[in-house]
């Protein structure tokens, strides 16, 4: 496959992440982040989201400009990675100095764009523990994880603008139910309670952590939020199961 080969599919502009950081953070959903790597296109649906904002304590533009967090600073679509857990975290900017979406989350994906050779290499970038290969489920679940498997690096992309003969996001035509939560790993007193999670709802299971898992209560632990323009998919699906 030709690296700078025009993918076919509408990828988003600067223009959609110029807008509020929670309806960016819930559009986003059901999109698929590509980045190509040695002529291949390593895809994940987007499945989770966090949206932040620089007047929250949680944000790291609350701490102020800095050369690391210069991309949140930055014009709207631009990069923002940073180091976390031991791996390499992606969030882009949006509307407001300092505000940002972080991908928390997304799921295997593989089209006409995205082979199998493609999901091979994630699998590679991305070994279980003892070498093993991991679960397909888990593979992108998490923000490392998802960064790992794509091959998206800090020194590579924090604060570079897309290309999208390289690095893009495609909207493929799905419209989920999103179910709204709040965030994870926030320590208390940090604004730990604003309700700024965002997950697919078809793809729960394989977020970060399962919003729907026993014990949950909706309209008092997650609200789900009905599509505004259309429920399900309407365009490319994954060949994956």
């Amino acid at each position: 496959m030709d690296s700078l080969a025009e993918p076919q599919h509408k990828h988003l502009d600067d223009a959609f992440f110029d807008r509020d950081a929670q309806l960016v953070a819930r559009e986003l959903l059901g999109t698929v982040i590509r980045h190509c790597v040695d002529g291949l296109w390593l895809s994940a649906r987007i499945i989770e989201t966090e949206a932040y904002y620089i007047h929250e304590k949680a944000s790291h533009s609350s701490l102020g400009n800095s050369p690391s967090r210069r991309a949140m600073f930055m014009p709207a679509g631009h990069p923002y990675l940073y180091y976390s857990r031991g791996g390499d975290s992606l969030n882009f900017s949006v509307q407001g100095d300092g505000n940002a979406v972080c991908i928390k989350a997304g799921y295997p994906w593989v089209d006409t764009i995205s082979s199998e050779a493609s999901l091979e290499r994630m699998l590679a970038n991305s070994p279980a523990a003892a070498g093993g290969v991991r679960a397909l489920t888990r593979l992108c679940s998490g923000q490392s994880l998802l960064c790992k498997a794509l091959g998206l690096t800090v020194v590579e992309w924090n604060a570079k603008p897309m290309d999208p003969r390289r690095l893009r996001i495609d909207d493929i035509g799905a419209r989920p139910d999103i179910i709204q939560t709040t965030r994870l790993g926030i320590p208390p007193g940090r604004d730990e309670h604003l309700p700024y999670r965002f997950v697919d709802a078809g793809f729960a299971p394989h977020c970060t952590r399962n919003p729907l898992r026993r014990g949950q209560r909706e309209g008092e632990d997650y609200v789900l939020l009905q599509h505004s323009k259309i429920s399900g998919l309407c365009g490319a699906e994954s060949t994956l199961t």
